[in-house]
């Protein structure tokens, strides 16, 4: 049982795609797809690793040149 005060791990693909990303449920899907949100299958159901997902976008993020 998870608690409740604790924030969940994983999310769905969808979740995911419309938290982070703001993205439609298909549009979600074919992202996870392509490779671009990172995912792990449990059973039958796709999730996706928060940490895996945060870590992808921090080195995203430092692969930015910002111009001046």
């Amino acid at each position: 049982m998870q608690k409740s005060e604790e924030p969940c791990k994983t999310l769905t693909v969808p979740e995911a795609g419309k938290l982070y990303f703001g993205l439609s449920m298909n549009g979600s899907y074919l992202a996870a797809q392509r490779g671009d949100i990172p995912t792990i299958r449990i059973g039958g159901r796709l999730r996706v690793p928060v940490r895996a997902l945060e870590a992808m976008l921090e080195q995203a993020a430092q692969k930015v040149v910002v111009a001046k």
